[in-house]
């Protein structure tokens, strides 16, 4: 299944994206936004394993950002189970070649579809740092509305962080 606008096109990640990933994913500036589930340093070995894992992630729905055809980042929803079963957790990242080119926002407004009209989702929601003010950006760009604010509740980098919670509503 792809997801396509324009030059940006989401797929599924294929064993040959391992080269670009491994790549682009070694960065401490991405590392410093993410879940400690993504390794830094990242090597081939742990894109072989996250592409494989990829497989069978049955509630995640994980695709690659490609633009012009170049592997550029990673996009996924995370569909959430019992009586959260209407929502998906939303969580992106970029090679930092491609910043500042509207593709997260692109990226993230075409999943965001895909998960309303596709996966009958109802909510939406992402978990952004404290300080990464450009996912923020491309969350309200895509017409996330900050829902919350969770003072310390993120251990990054030996540093306590805050943790902000945005969320769209299907319809909005």
């Amino acid at each position: 299944m792809e997801l396509i606008q324009g030059r940006l096109i989401l797929r599924p990640i294929r064993y040959d994206d391992k080269e670009s990933l491994a790549k682009l994913a070694n960065n401490k500036k991405i590392w410093l936004s993410l879940r400690d589930t993504f390794p830094l340093p990242y090597r081939i070995a742990d894109a072989e394993n996250f592409i494989e894992m990829t497989k069978n992630f049955g509630s995640w729905r994980v695709f690659a950002i490609t633009y012009d055809y170049e592997f550029c980042g990673v996009i996924s929803l995370i569909l959430q189970h019992d009586v959260y079963c209407k929502s998906a957790e939303i969580g992106y990242w970029l090679g930092e070649s491609y910043w500042n080119k509207g593709i997260a926002s692109t990226a993230v407004s075409l999943l965001t579809t895909y998960g309303f009209e596709d996966l009958a989702l109802e909510r939406i929601f992402a978990a952004v740092f404290s300080g990464n003010q450009a996912s923020i950006r491309v969350l309200e760009k895509c017409a996330f509305r900050q829902e919350g604010l969770f003072r310390k509740a993120v251990f990054k980098n030996n540093v306590l962080l805050d943790e902000l919670r945005f969320a769209r509503l299907k319809g909005e």
